[in-house]
């Protein structure tokens, strides 16, 4: 039931989307990730459930991009997306977030784009989407933050925050 209705919030925000050319950010830290002992660490096995679980959650959603940080977690946890929808994972640089979101809401208007960073970079991503400091930096025990933001100008976002 809570999956049903998950996929029908999605699906309302990005009809909505469609409807008036503006662009959906989903935005999502990684899964959890190994502990190696190095700065780049890959996905664990609870991590690549919680990727193929995002990838389940999304398979009915027509997505047009997907942006990582360079990382392995980062670009693991969209992986399975990118292999169900075919598409390239791109990275990007989340300090130069304010024009980068501008550029990347113009080239995904009326699309859907998801987003996988970090618990102290993906707060900063929707707040600037929203405008306000709606989010402070992510516990780096907490996985399961999954935000939906609407927009057709950044800065003037609409928020759907859920867990998953």
């Amino acid at each position: 039931m809570k999956k049903l209705l998950l996929i029908a919030l999605l699906l309302t925000f990005s009809t909505l989307a469609f409807a008036q050319d503006q662009t959906t950010f989903i935005l999502v830290r990684h899964a959890e990730k190994a502990d190696d002992g190095t700065r780049n660490p890959p996905l664990n096995e609870d991590g690549k459930v919680r990727a193929n679980d995002l990838a389940s959650l999304l398979a009915n959603q027509e997505i047009t991009g997907l942006y990582s940080t360079p990382f392995k977690r980062t670009e693991e946890t969209l992986q399975p997306i990118a292999e169900a929808k075919d598409l390239e994972i791109m990275t990007y640089d989340p300090l130069a977030k304010d024009e980068w979101l501008k550029a990347l809401a113009d080239k995904h208007s009326g699309g859907t784009v998801v987003i996988s960073g970090h618990s102290n970079t993906i707060p900063g991503l929707a707040n600037a989407l929203l405008g306000e400091e709606t989010f402070e930096q992510f516990d780096e025990s907490d996985y399961t933050n999954l935000i939906i933001i609407v927009t057709d100008e950044v800065g003037k976002g609409k928020l759907v925050r859920l867990k998953f």
